[in-house]
């Protein structure tokens, strides 16, 4: 691969609902521009950017494939990324390397929840966009359909700017409406011919309103045009660049990746309408005033590492967008985010699995790098000389979590490590410990994701685990007050045991956990066992009387008792503090709680009736609605954690994949008398 500077770079992400054929308009664009010499299909297991076992096996991407090509000489660095919610870390990580997306839509289905996703991703990360419809071959295929679609879903500033020539099975090439030409594919290439007849009057009217769409992007064309004025072909270009490259004007194009048509003008239309690499200034923190700077491409080196994977043969590979400067290899580079150097050995580019060498990455490129010591997604590197930060990638929070156990006694130590790993290449992969229910759990975005965090774990590091539900995290309380006592009297030859305890058990306010209240006077309990005493209720509250949940929320206070000047030990009075315990819970009207969570779900407005619904079936109180912007609304409502362990698969199917949620601890509360015993049974019967 030649070398390129800044100005002949582009960067794209291409983005899509799952289906949609990402990584088959990725494929194609990979054979039309040379890059590959056989184009393969996605069931043949075979494309290029889906090389992973978990990405052959499902026939979907999972990860974000990087798959430079060269056309009009000019460098196009390609990014597939992945369809599906599960995996939309790896698109937030591509959208901060690239400068544009293209957003591929089926010409069948139109635009889909995946569709949406990834466009509100774009609109907050503020990238020019380009729609291809793919799949115009296809029965039932209706490119104006599919434009209402795009203008109802999207927005009124979708602006075709070719139509099909053909329509399904007939679907044979494009009509260009700046160009006013119909364009008929041939192999690689294509004919260029006059608009048919019965296609003539509608491309008319089609690029009149492609030039209406244009002059707004610039006051005085739009001023000229209003007032009758001719605008010349070249000002229609640049009012189209223009208004593209602000993102007021998303140009639609059409075309099938399976037949090879209309991928020459895709790349066409990124060469000519989105930004070159170097053309876009970007917000830096500079870490020594804690104050953002505005850069541009000649400034020191400063570039981004989006993405981090692991090679089974190669080791750790980094990622990374250079936005100033010149990263070369064998040099030093500053990691400001972790304050420490870094060696860049070898660096090169990636198409798919395979690396191309490179002796420098510009200013605008995108480039990887392997062993890494300190680096991880997200970091920035720089010039020591002058460090600066990028914002970090804000990647979404995990919504579905399950308990790991290893399959084979003592590997549990292996799991720890390989899960480490994982974590490191994938943000949204969240490990925690419970140190209540010693469950080690995984988060993740949603059942797929943790399925294959499982079968990378196995394929890469050779370790299985089970997956199960989290224990829930029940506790006991008491609701009344109780006086006894506990006495522990032993006696076999020798040194006997003696302890003995009057305790008064009462409820604390929700939250305080366990008070001790000493009340002994005369010494009735000698000083140096009252500790014990302590200790002893402590240890007896780890397991309460109901189903061996911890006990919360309880003042016990040491009335009286007696002691044995010999036989009195701490271990005699734990024993007996122990028995005065579990006696005074019996009597103290004992209850089971179980932990209550705050839930606020994200979803259509349209679609909060049924969320509301599903949410009442789940025992949840509703705390309000809330209306937010583009349709969208939010529900707030506290659910027992029981009932939403698998919220994050209910949602999807409710929301058709659209809904989103945020939970977080609150309180814990009495569990319903019919539910209480049902756990307290099982419980039983696991003990």
């Amino acid at each position: 691969m030649k070398e390129y500077t800044g100005d002949r770079i582009r960067n794209v992400a291409i983005v899509g609902h799952g289906g949609a054929g990402t990584t088959s308009v990725t494929e194609a664009l990979l054979y039309r521009s040379g890059a590959i010499s056989r184009m393969c299909k996605v069931e043949d297991g075979a494309t290029t950017t889906d090389y992973e076992p978990e990405e052959i096996k499902r026939g979907v991407s999972v990860n974000a494939t990087l798959a430079p090509v060269e056309w009009r000489d000019t460098k196009i660095n390609f990014i597939d990324t992945p369809g599906f919610a599960d995996f939309v870390a790896e698109v937030k990580g591509a959208f901060r390397a690239v400068d544009s997306a293209l957003i591929v839509v089926c010409a069948t289905s139109g635009v889909q929840v995946g569709t949406e996703q990834c466009w509100k991703l774009a609109e907050e990360a503020h990238l020019p966009r380009i729609i291809f419809v793919n799949k115009m071959d296809r029965e039932n295929a209706d490119f104006d359909s599919i434009l209402d679609n795009l203008r109802a879903k999207i927005g009124k500033r979708v602006l075709p700017l070719q139509l099909p020539l053909g329509k399904e099975a007939d679907f044979c090439g494009v009509i260009d409406l700046y160009k006013m030409k119909a364009y008929k594919a041939n192999g690689n290439d294509s004919i260029e011919m006059d608009i048919p007849e019965d296609m003539l009057e509608y491309a008319k009217e089609a690029h009149e309103k492609m030039v209406e769409a244009a002059v707004e992007a610039d006051d005085d064309c739009m001023m000229r045009y209003l007032e009758g004025e001719t605008i010349s072909d070249e000002e229609i270009m640049d009012c189209l660049i223009k208004g593209i490259r602000q993102a007021i004007i998303f140009p639609v194009l059409c075309g099938s990746a399976y037949k090879d048509i209309g991928l020459g003008r895709v790349m066409n239309a990124i060469i000519d309408f989105t930004y070159p690499a170097i053309l876009n200034d970007f917000v830096v923190t500079n870490p020594e005033t804690e104050e953002e700077e505005i850069r541009d491409a000649n400034a020191p080196m400063a570039a981004l590492v989006f993405k981090t994977t692991s090679d089974p043969f190669v080791g750790r590979l980094s990622f990374f967008r250079v936005f100033s400067g010149t990263i070369k290899s064998d040099s030093m580079v500053y990691n400001a985010s972790r304050e420490k150097e870094e060696r860049i050995g070898g660096i090169f580019t990636m198409r798919g699995k395979t690396q191309i060498p490179m002796k420098e990455v510009v200013a605008g490129d995108i480039g990887v790098t392997t062993k890494l010591q300190f680096t991880s997604t997200g970091d920035t590197l720089s010039d020591k000389n002058s460090p600066v930060l990028f914002a970090p990638i804000a990647f979404p929070l995990p919504m579905y979590t399950r308990a790991i156990y290893a399959k084979k006694k003592g590997e549990e130590e292996k799991i720890a490590t390989a899960l480490n790993r994982l974590m490191d290449e994938d943000p949204t992969i969240i490990v925690t410990k419970n140190s209540v229910t010693k469950e080690t759990l995984v988060s993740g975005m949603g059942d797929q994701h943790i399925e294959i965090i499982m079968e990378r774990m196995k394929r890469k590091f050779g370790v299985e685990a089970d997956l199960r539900a989290p224990i829930v995290e029940y506790r006991e309380t008491i609701r009344g007050t109780a006086e006894v006592e506990g006495k522990h009297k032993k006696q076999s030859g020798g040194h006997g045991q003696y302890g003995h305890v009057v305790i008064k058990m009462e409820p604390l306010p929700p939250g305080e956990g366990f008070e001790f209240v000493d009340k002994i006077f005369g010494g009735a309990v000698p000083r140096q066992y009252i500790p014990a005493v302590e200790k002893g209720m402590r240890e007896s509250m780890e397991h309460g009387i109901l189903a061996g949940y911890p006990v919360v929320d309880v003042r016990i206070t040491l009335l009286d008792g007696s002691y044995h000047t010999v036989d009195s030990s701490e271990m005699a009075f734990k024993i007996a503090s122990n028995m005065a315990f579990k006696k005074a819970m019996e009597q103290a009207k004992p209850v089971l709680m179980e932990p209550v969570y705050n839930l606020d779900v994200y979803c259509a407005e349209s679609m909060m009736g049924d969320v509301i619904g599903d949410l009442n079936s789940k025992r949840g109180r509703i705390l309000g609605m809330q209306s937010l912007e583009d349709g969208m609304g939010c529900v707030k409502a506290q659910v027992p954690y029981a009932e939403i362990s698998e919220y994050a698969v209910d949602l999807r199917a409710l929301t058709q994949g659209l809904g989103t949620f945020e939970m977080k601890f609150d309180h814990y509360e009495d569990v319903p008398m019919k539910m209480a015993e049902k756990i307290i049974a099982e419980a039983k019967e696991a003990q």
